[in-house]
């Protein structure tokens, strides 16, 4: 088993040395937030088995439900092709968004023109 010090130093972080997380609902894949990680977040979201962000207008870290009780507890977690974002799938106790909507993409829902392929996709 790889140790938590060389996952977090497989991450690519970006030049303000945060990881955009997207948050995922395990059983059903439902996107529930975006969420940005520095490298001690990540440590702790890989050692703790709860989600910690680091808050980009609190300069703090802050694990979802400390204050509201909606807990996100990780089952799984994955750094993308590039090792610059990472996903997390989550069991969530309660409401994602701090709105108390289920998932923080449920507030704003805009209206795009759906795109159509000319083609079947190739399996």
């Amino acid at each position: 088993m790889t140790s938590v010090e060389d996952q977090v130093a497989r991450a690519n972080f970006g030049a303000d040395g945060l990881l955009p997380a997207i948050i995922q609902q395990h059983d059903t894949l439902e996107v529930l937030m975006l969420g940005y990680m520095d490298a001690e977040a990540l440590r702790r979201t890989l050692s703790e088995g709860r989600v910690t962000f680091w808050s980009r207008s609190r300069q703090e870290y802050w694990r979802k439900g400390d204050t509201s009780g909606n807990r996100q507890y990780v089952k799984s977690a994955a750094l993308d092709c590039d090792g610059d974002t990472l996903l997390v799938q989550v069991e969530q106790w309660g409401p994602a968004c701090h709105t108390g909507a289920h998932s923080c993409f449920d507030v704003d829902p805009l209206d795009p023109v759906v795109g159509q392929s000319e083609e079947a996709p190739t399996p």
